[in-house]
């Protein structure tokens, strides 16, 4: 994972967005308890991980995780409260953007919000995440986001959907780097609410999205949250057993 404050990260994005020595875009991962548990499932994803130039904490789990194994995670940026400041950053240093996921509308109404507040900002399109993923829709997609060459395609499908469509796409789009963004363009919207400030401070958002959809988000959490801690433990365990032996 890239160990970095909000800065550092914005810093490395832009280096990675105006990159023109690759051949392929970079890309920004999202780390979070399910990511991982995904990862163990499944290798390509694994190497994915290992592979991206960049991986965003996203998730007060991962910090939970790092304090247990005695690596400081500097900051956690989740994408309802970090959408914002790469809009401002972006804003700021004339870096465009490009939306593509969620519902037909959504990723437009991001963009909308985003401007309101950053007028200046340039989001150069936006796509909704409900196409064919292979043939001639998702070449048409293609075609629209490398005619406008954005600097940054955020891509919102969820997990690992998003990452596959990434994989088989990269070294077809004309862009500077590539970032998974989940359900973030509901967030940016407005049209989903996060929890409450208390429930962020203390990370228990995840508690939050599991009251509101418990069925849905009931693997998710209620089993891969203990399984993720037990993987931490174990890790723990085996670097102990290795250090004094």
């Amino acid at each position: 994972m890239s160990n970095l404050e909000l800065e550092e990260l914005l810093d490395a994005i832009h280096m990675y967005a105006r990159d023109d020595s690759s051949s392929e875009p970079a890309i920004m991962l999202s780390a979070n308890i399910h990511g991982i548990n995904q990862a163990y499932k499944y290798q390509w994803l694994l190497r994915m991980n290992n592979n991206a130039e960049l991986v965003r904490n996203d998730s007060a789990g991962i910090q939970l995780a790092g304090k247990i194994l005695g690596i400081p995670i500097k900051e956690r940026m989740t994408w309802a409260d970090f959408g914002w400041d790469l809009a401002e950053y972006c804003e700021r240093e004339g870096l465009t953007m490009y939306f593509l996921g969620n519902e037909e509308g959504i990723a437009q109404k991001a963009k909308d919000e985003l401007l309101k507040k950053y007028p200046a900002l340039k989001i150069v399109g936006t796509y909704h995440g409900f196409f064919k993923k292979e043939g001639e829709e998702n070449q048409k997609v293609l075609e629209d986001i490398n005619r406008l060459k954005p600097d940054i395609l955020v891509v919102g499908f969820g997990m690992p959907l998003q990452e596959r469509w990434i994989l088989k796409n990269r070294s077809k789009l004309d862009v500077g780097i590539i970032m998974t963004g989940g359900n973030c363009f509901n967030f940016l919207a407005g049209t989903e609410s996060r929890a409450p400030e208390w429930m962020h401070k203390n990370g228990l958002e995840w508690l939050f999205r599991f009251l509101k959809e418990p069925v849905r988000m009931f693997d998710r959490y209620i089993i891969g949250n203990p399984v993720f801690l037990l993987r931490v433990f174990r890790q723990k365990l085996f670097k102990r057993s290795t250090s004094s032996s």
